[in-house]
């Protein structure tokens, strides 16, 4: 049997790995578009803050592919499938044949349609070769414009603030990181950002970039402003790269569909990672859920059923974790209350700590902790039963137990606000 794995992320690793623990003799190749062993993303603004060498983003070397048995074709991107032939199409004319197949292609940055990002002063944090493309421009007192107010974003403008640049956030929605964060944590980041001297400019459209010919940029915003900068960050989100199999998408929805094994409508033909919308903790329609915890899994399962193993996929949660402008933030599930949900929260804006946890019926839906590192030890200890939808049985002993026993006030979504005494 041969198999072939397309990618060289979190995804397309662990699924090796995981079939090699199944099976040892089959032949296995791994496609990647970039060049050499793989790197981690999420360590690239680490580099851009001096923190790590170049060296030190790699995550695997040359060897660790051949000792689990597999040939490498780096720097080839893969083109198409012709699922009926069994053959995976490579840019440089080859054809590949596979019994198998893996698609762990991962995502792109998205580009927002604003006239200008095709720029010579324009970049994304994406790939190695943009971090170290952007290094040569982190200046001391150069100034940066960064578009979006995700984690990508953020982290890029705490690293350039580290490196002594002068940076500007600009936000479409009315909050920065508007997928992570509910409105009061947003605000309190938002503030420790000001506190930092970056510029946050929330519920502004960045209507156009201009580059001279010096190379010197002008962002124009909603608001009327033409913010002059040395370089631009488009961090706007991410779409998979869900182009090598079109028969499986559906109209108006990224990512390749499914199932629980991670295999798609074609038989024999899987995906895993960012490229993904599959099955949630919580039941309902596939969702795309862009998180190395999640592509390490959704990895793990596919390549065991790559080898036959039968494992199935018990859904993914989101949970981000980071670490910004020296705060922890972290989210954990359905953290936006509906009317009737109990929330119990604590609000110390003079102490940079927020935390909230909200419960339907006992059973604890989502959470959010900023402030020290503890508050995400938290959420990893309810991330069980976010998961497993199973109910906390005695909330007020839990709390106690980390130390958050008349810390957390208590109300009712769209009631008023009690204490959390009133539980015991």
């Amino acid at each position: 049997m041969h198999v072939v794995i397309v990618g060289n992320g979190a995804a397309a690793l662990s699924a090796l790995e995981s079939f090699r623990g199944h099976d040892r003799d089959s032949r296995v190749t791994l496609v990647s578009g970039e060049q050499g062993p793989a790197y981690s993303r999420v360590l690239l603004p680490y580099y851009l803050r001096r923190r790590l060498s170049r060296d030190g983003l790699f995550i695997r070397r040359a060897d660790d592919y051949a000792r689990l048995g597999a040939a490498t074709e780096f720097g080839v991107r893969a083109e198409g499938v012709d699922p009926a032939r069994r053959v995976l199409e490579l840019a440089d004319g080859r054809r590949l044949g596979f019994d198998r197949l893996l698609i762990a292609t991962g995502s792109s940055p998205m580009r927002p349609p604003i006239p200008g990002l095709d720029g010579a002063g324009v970049h994304t944090l994406w790939t190695l070769d943009d971090a170290v493309r952007l290094d040569s421009v982190f200046r001391e007192g150069a100034r940066l414009v960064v578009l979006g107010s995700g984690f990508v974003a953020l982290q890029a403008a705490w690293a350039a603030r580290q490196r002594g640049l002068q940076v500007s956030v600009i936000e479409l929605l009315d909050q920065i990181l508007p997928r992570v964060l509910d409105p009061a944590a947003a605000q309190i980041l938002s503030e420790r950002l000001h506190a930092c001297d970056v510029e946050v400019r929330t519920g502004t459209r960045a209507e156009s970039v201009e580059t001279d010919r010096g190379g010197r940029v002008r962002v124009s915003t909603s608001g009327g402003d033409r913010l002059p900068a040395d370089a631009v960050i488009v961090a706007t989100g991410a779409r998979p790269n869900d182009q090598l199999l079109p028969e499986c998408l559906e109209p108006d929805r990224p990512g390749i569909p499914v199932a629980d094994t991670m295999e798609t409508v074609v038989s024999g033909v899987y995906a895993a990672g960012d490229v993904t919308r599959g099955p949630t903790a919580r039941g309902g329609p596939r969702e795309i859920h862009a998180l190395w915890p999640t592509a390490v899994e959704q990895g793990r399962v596919a390549g065991a059923n790559l080898a036959g193993a039968g494992r199935s996929y018990g859904g993914s949660l989101s949970m981000n974790v980071t670490e910004m402008f020296d705060l922890t933030v972290a989210s954990l599930g359905q953290f936006v209350e509906d009317e009737g949900d109990d929330v119990f929260e604590e609000h110390d804006r003079g102490g940079i700590r927020y935390m909230k946890i909200v419960t339907r019926a006992g059973v604890p839906l989502g959470a959010i902790a900023m402030g020290a590192p503890e508050g995400a030890v938290l959420l990893g200890r309810l991330r069980p039963f976010v998961r497993h939808r199973r109910a906390l049985p005695d909330l007020p002993a839990f709390l106690a137990r980390e130390d958050l026993d008349g810390r957390l006030a208590h109300r009712s979504a769209a009631k008023e606000r009690t204490s959390c005494a009133s539980l015991q």
